[in-house]
């Protein structure tokens, strides 16, 4: 395994290289941009490389599916640490170009959703067309394929484009959230502002199957940040959940409402505990009452002397 490559979803110029830059440890790793998610995934799986970067979700557009679809299926993979970058598009053309010549469009399909008010507003008769990312959109119309692409400023360069609007968004602080990758191994020691996520599959369908899982976290004080079903694709109404729960797989609360999944459930997969991006320890809400470790403990050592005729 190469311990000195990270790769992500490119190609150059990408939003995920962005944020994959904001790491410390990316001034020294070889960064190989991919083709796609499954790619960058891949590449860590049969040993090319140490870890992937990929976008997992969005304010606006909510999960990035080909990243949980992945993470769900194949050989296991585990989430290291999260990403949080501000998204903001610039419409990128080649020098020269107007506004009013602008025709065709491009970018990744989780901007369209970001800009589709100002498009309307502004370019109602353009044509849109997706790419693999915002930056292959740039390269696309570098090549003369499109007029123009949506895609972070800093890609204008790499493609010989220039910027003809910039800080384009219909919501305003609208940020996605990237995750780092890698395989399997120990979850790093609990910083107190932690996140746990897994993927989790109903075993069959029937009246009150999705509440049944969601009480093992709620009736432990579990908070959910995340939910989001995906097809399994044995059939319509065959799904599994991809949730992300505050705390650490080591808090007793977190541990114990796993343990309960994996007792009604034919599959958990874990994906990982890891820090929260932009989240101190003394933002994270205070525990409700009944929910810390010592008082589990408490209550564990009251269960052993009840059997031990000491209560």
């Amino acid at each position: 395994m190469s311990a000195t490559r990270y790769t992500y979803l490119g190609p150059e110029g990408t939003f995920t290289e962005a944020a994959l830059r904001t790491l410390p440890e990316a001034a020294t790793r070889e960064l190989v941009p991919m083709v796609s998610v499954p790619a960058a995934l891949d590449a860590v799986r049969n040993g090319e490389a140490a870890a992937a970067l990929v976008p997992i979700e969005n304010s606006v557009e909510g999960g990035v599916t080909a990243t949980l679809d992945e993470l769900a299926s194949g050989e296991p993979l585990m989430i290291y640490r999260e990403v949080l970058l501000p998204i903001a598009f610039a419409l990128l053309v080649r020098p020269g170009t107007k506004l009013s010549e602008v025709k065709t469009v491009t970018g990744h399909p989780v901007a369209q959703p970001q800009v589709r008010n100002w498009l309307a507003a502004n370019l109602p008769h353009a044509l849109w067309e997706s790419a693999a990312s915002n930056a292959d959109g740039a390269r696309l119309v570098q090549e003369g394929r499109f007029d123009a692409a949506f895609a972070g400023e800093f890609a204008a360069a790499t493609y010989a484009l220039v910027p003809l609007v910039t800080e384009i968004h219909d919501a305003e602080n609208a940020e996605t959230r990237f995750v780092l990758v890698g395989r399997p191994a120990r979850p790093s020691a609990p910083t107190g502002a932690d996140k746990t996520s897994v993927v989790i599959w109903l075993g069959d369908d029937h009246p009150g199957a999705l509440l049944e899982l969601l009480q093992e976290f709620a009736v432990r004080g579990v908070n959910l940040m995340l939910i989001q079903s995906r097809p399994t694709g044995a059939g319509i109404g065959n799904y599994c959940f991809a949730v992300d729960a505050e705390g650490h797989i080591s808090d007793r609360r977190v541990g114990e409402a796993l343990m309960g999944l994996k007792r009604i459930c034919p599959q958990v997969r874990f994906l990982g505990s890891y820090p929260r991006a932009g989240v101190a320890t003394e933002d994270v809400r205070a525990l409700r009452r009944g929910t810390s470790d010592r008082e589990f403990t408490a209550a564990s050592d009251w269960l052993t002397r009840c059997l031990d005729g000491r209560a």
